[in-house]
């Protein structure tokens, strides 16, 4: 008896994207890529009610993407950008999104580098679970609740690492060791900056030790990167518009600039 392959469809076709590609196409799907100058109308007509669309462009280029949607594919995306929050895809009308909190790193012609499991939630999520370990991704399933503050968590992780690494550069495990002053007042800045995005609250402490769990882990992973001089802008940006006071971050973006 012949049988129908489910379809996916991934947008952007890069290293991340690559990955969670590979993870459907394990699960027997047939993939789907939108590339850059691929009309996304053209392939939703082709294929108006996919498994799940894995919208894996970088952060810059997601509010294009959301913005173009066609409306078949909005109860279907999947998040797995840096810096998510709920406030990255509420303008878009999206509903109950899939989200992919990613702690492994691919780079080009390397292998997949698992730092810890990667927390998925949504509607999507037991499919890409599975997907992802079949390949040997270390991945689990949270509720949507929870997914916020294992977003937050992530992006506690990125921003202190990143924005102290402007100044002290070295690794994960050297800037909580040596800088670790440095670290926490990085750290309590952005906590407060987060707590205003999604609007409650937050458990800083756990949220600093599920940071240090992640540092644990690979802790020889560079600090700072390509992008830290623009995540450090967008924090004091937003820390600006939160009406909070950054003496941290403002004095490091007096030395190390970046435009948000």
């Amino acid at each position: 008896m012949k049988t129908t392959r489910q379809t996916s469809v991934v947008i952007g076709i890069g290293e991340l994207g690559g990955v969670f590609a590979k993870a459907l196409l394990v699960m027997g799907h047939t993939v789907v890529p939108v590339l850059r100058d691929t009309p996304i109308e053209d392939v939703a007509t082709r294929h108006p009610d996919p498994e799940v669309v894995v919208a894996a462009v970088g952060e810059g280029d997601l509010d294009d993407v959301l913005a173009a949607l066609p409306a078949s594919w909005r109860t279907k995306v999947c998040l797995i950008q840096n810096e998510l929050l709920p406030r990255s895809w509420e303008p878009y009308r999206l509903l109950d999104p899939t989200v992919a909190v990613v702690w492994f790193e691919k780079k080009a012609g390397r292998p997949v580098t698992p730092i810890i499991p990667t927390p998925i939630a949504g509607p999507a999520a037991s499919l890409l679970v599975e997907g992802l370990r079949k390949i040997g991704v270390p991945a689990r399933e949270v509720s949507a609740a929870a997914q916020v503050t294992e977003m937050v968590r992530k992006n506690l992780y990125i921003l202190v690492a990143n924005i102290a690494g402007l100044k002290v550069g070295g690794t994960v495990g050297e800037l909580w060791a040596v800088h670790n002053a440095l670290a926490r007042a990085v750290g309590d800045e952005i906590l407060a900056i987060q707590s205003w995005l999604v609007g409650t609250p937050l458990d800083s402490e756990s949220l600093y030790a599920g940071m240090v769990e992640a540092f644990d882990a690979d802790p020889d992973h560079g600090t700072t990167g390509r992008s830290a001089p623009v995540r450090l802008a967008r924090a004091v940006a937003y820390a600006r518009q939160a009406g909070l006071e950054t003496p941290t971050l403002d004095r490091l973006r007096e030395t190390f600039g970046g435009n948000a």
